[in-house]
């Protein structure tokens, strides 16, 4: 009987229960009883206490200003990068390597660095920030000294995101829709963003990601204010640092949730992006 068995069949990853088990319980140890411990200690306050808490007018205005600002931020970074990753990969120019380099910087530096150094420039008496006051412009200490702040730290996940994609592009695609007559405009809408958009939409989420948790580059050049330049993250180390743990875990929580809201939903945009570029 044995004989005629029907072979086994053989699994890519061996031991396949013991690596799922070990990744379930680092992923348990690392994201999901942390997560957990966020929201038992936001239950403390009770319902009542906790919609009051997460209603707050500073509470709001704090929200209000991490999300739209991480969203600029991400789409500035989203079409800027795709302008940065395209030179990169297909120009050739003076200190190609230099500049390459230089998208990582957000990645090595310190943020507090970054933050200081941003405030430096921007300042109203700094090297770029006195151009901008002759324009009436104020950088640093305002929201828009913030979106720079997060602008800087995303950078570099769009450049690093598209990059491999666009070096992966077949030239000869392009050229076909020349010779056929059609425009550069004509020729990367239609032929090229369908290609870069997935991989743009998720260095557009990554940038945001990164941008809502962000902290020490923008505590120096926001000016933090209260409902004015003041943002969630730092809002709930005020709350820590007042012993409130309770409130500040209500923030958290409604970051958390909002978040990954926003995120799946950029998945699920992502995945349309790519079933709809298969089925062309």
């Amino acid at each position: 009987m044995d004989a005629f068995a029907a072979p086994r069949p053989r699994r890519v990853l061996p031991g396949f229960g013991l690596t799922l088990g070990y990744t379930m319980v680092y992923l348990s140890l690392i994201v999901l009883i942390p997560l957990s411990a966020v929201f038992i200690r936001s239950l403390g306050l009770g319902w009542l206490h906790f919609y009051e808490a997460v209603t707050a007018p500073r509470v709001l205005a704090s929200l209000r200003l991490s999300f739209s600002a991480s969203l600029v931020a991400a789409v500035i970074n989203a079409v800027f990068g795709l302008i940065i990753a395209w030179v990169l990969v297909r120009y050739t120019f003076p200190f190609k390597r230099v500049a390459d380099a230089m998208v990582d910087l957000p990645f090595a530096l310190p943020t507090a660095v970054a933050g200081i150094a941003l405030t430096a420039l921007y300042a109203p008496h700094g090297w770029l920030g006195r151009g901008f006051a002759l324009l009436g412009v104020k950088v640093a200490f305002t929201p828009l000294g913030i979106v720079v702040a997060l602008t800087f730290i995303g950078l570099p996940f769009v450049v690093r995101t598209l990059q491999p994609v666009i070096e992966d592009l077949d030239r000869e695609v392009e050229q076909a829709a020349w010779t056929l007559g059609a425009s550069p405009v004509q020729t990367f809408v239609s032929v090229m963003l369908p290609v870069l958009w997935p991989p743009m939409l998720t260095g557009f989420a990554l940038a945001f990601a990164r941008a809502l948790g962000e902290y020490g580059s923008v505590i120096f050049i926001a000016g933090n204010m209260p409902k004015s330049t003041e943002i969630a993250p730092l809002l709930i180390v005020t709350k820590l640092e007042q012993y409130d743990y309770a409130g500040a875990a209500a923030i958290a929580v409604v970051m958390m949730v909002l978040s990954f809201a926003i995120m799946l939903g950029i998945n699920a945009l992502q995945n349309w992006a790519i079933t709809r570029h298969g089925e062309r």
